[in-house]
C-alpha cells in the first residue's frame, strides 16, 4: 500500500540484510569493545541507567524504598554519578516523586497499557497525561505492534502523536519490541516511524514475554537515528532493555553506540539502558567488589 508512511521508510538506507548486520556488528565488537573496557567507560554506564522495577507485587510502600536506596546512594557514594532515571508504573511516579531527593536523577514511567499496548486510545491518553501530572519527566510507551504488522503505518503514527502531545514537556521513548518485529526490516520501519511522529527516544524492548534487546537491533537503530539526524538535524536517544544485565553487555552496546551515532550520543541525554540487575554488577566492577546496593 502506497503512503507516506511507506514513501519515507522506503527511501531509507539503512541496511536490512539480516546476516550483514550480524557479521557488521561482530566485526565492530571485536575490533573495538576491548578498548571500552575501562573504569571511565563503566561509571558513565552507570549514570545511563533507567533504574527499574515493574512487578506486579509492586506497592506505593515497595517503591518508596527503591526510591530511597538511590537516595542513599547519593549519600553513600557522593563520588560517583547516580542512575539516570527511576522507571515505575505510571501509578507510582506520584510516590517516587514525594520520596525522591537528588535533582539530577529523572522519573520515568511506562503508559500506553505497557506491555502490550492493548486498549483503548482514550486509556492510552489519560494514563500518559495522568503519569506526567504524577510527577513523570519521562513516558515510556510501547509501539502498536498489531497496526504496524498489519501494514497500517498511519494508525501507529497517529497514536505515537497523540501520546507526544499527552506527555506536554515530558520525554517520549517509544518501545519498538524488536523481540517479536524480528526483522532488520521490521525494526528499521518501526524505528523511522517512531522517530518522525515525534518520539524523543527509541527503545529496544519491554522485557515482557519477548526476547529483550539484542546488538543487531540496537545497531539497526543507531543507524536509523543517524540517517533522521543527517536528515533533520535532530538527535533522538537510543535505549536498549530487556536482559541487559552484565557489564559486558552494557559496555558492547555502548560501543555499537559510539561507533555508529558517535561521543555526541555518550552521555544519558541521548544514551539510557533499561536495567534492575545491572546497576549492582556495574557496581561491583566499579568498585572491585562484590556489592548488592540496590
Amino acid at each position: 500500500m502506497a503512503d507516506k508512511y511507506h514513501d519515507s521508510v522506503a527511501k531509507s538506507q539503512v541496511i536490512t540484510d539480516d546476516q550483514l548486520v550480524k557479521d557488521t556488528v561482530a566485526k565492530i565488537l571485536a575490533d573495538k569493545m576491548e578498548e571500552n573496557r575501562t573504569h571511565d567507560v563503566m561509571k558513565l554506564l552507570f549514570n545511563c541507567i533507567d533504574l527499574t522495577t515493574l512487578n506486579a507485587t509492586d506497592s506505593q510502600s515497595s517503591v518508596a524504598r527503591f526510591t530511597e536506596r538511590v537516595n542513599d546512594f547519593e549519600n553513600e557514594h557522593g563520588d560517583l554519578p547516580n542512575v539516570a532515571a527511576i522507571c515505575v508504573y505510571p501509578c507510582f511516579a506520584p510516590v517516587v516523586r514525594a520520596v525522591l531527593d537528588v535533582t539530577s536523577v529523572n522519573i520515568a514511567a511506562v503508559s500506553g497499557g505497557f506491555p502490550s499496548s492493548q486498549t483503548f486510545p482514550e486509556v492510552k491518553v489519560a494514563e500518559t497525561a495522568l503519569a506526567v501530572e504524577g510527577g513523570a519527566d519521562e513516558i515510556d510507551i510501547v509501539l502498536n505492534l498489531g497496526n504496524f504488522l498489519d501494514g497500517d503505518w498511519e494508525e501507529v503514527c497517529d497514536e505515537i502523536q497523540e501520546l507526544k502531545h499527552s506527555c506536554r514537556e515530558a520525554h517520549l521513548k517509544v518501545i519498538l519490541e524488536t523481540g517479536a518485529l524480528k526483522t532488520a526490516e521490521n525494526i528499521r520501519a518501526a524505528s523511522i516511524l517512531s522517530m518522525y511522529s515525534g518520539a524523543d527516544f527509541i527503545k529496544t524492548s519491554t522485557g515482557k514475554g519477548y526476547p529483550g534487546a539484542s546488538l543487531e537491533a540496537a545497531y539497526v537503530m543507531c543507524q536509523c537515528i543517524k540517517e533522521y539526524y543527517e536528515q533533520t538535524g535532530r538527535m533522538v536517544g537510543f535505549k536498549p532493555a530487556g536482559g541487559v544485565s552484565t557489564t559486558d553487555e552494557a559496555i558492547a552496546y555502548y560501543t555499537i553506540v559510539k561507533e555508529v551515532l558517535g561521543e555526541k550520543w555518550l552521555d544519558n541525554e541521548y544514551f539510557r539502558i533499561g536495567a534492575s540487575r545491572l546497576a549492582n554488577n556495574l557496581l561491583s566492577d566499579i568498585l572491585g567488589t562484590e556489592t548488592k546496593f540496590f
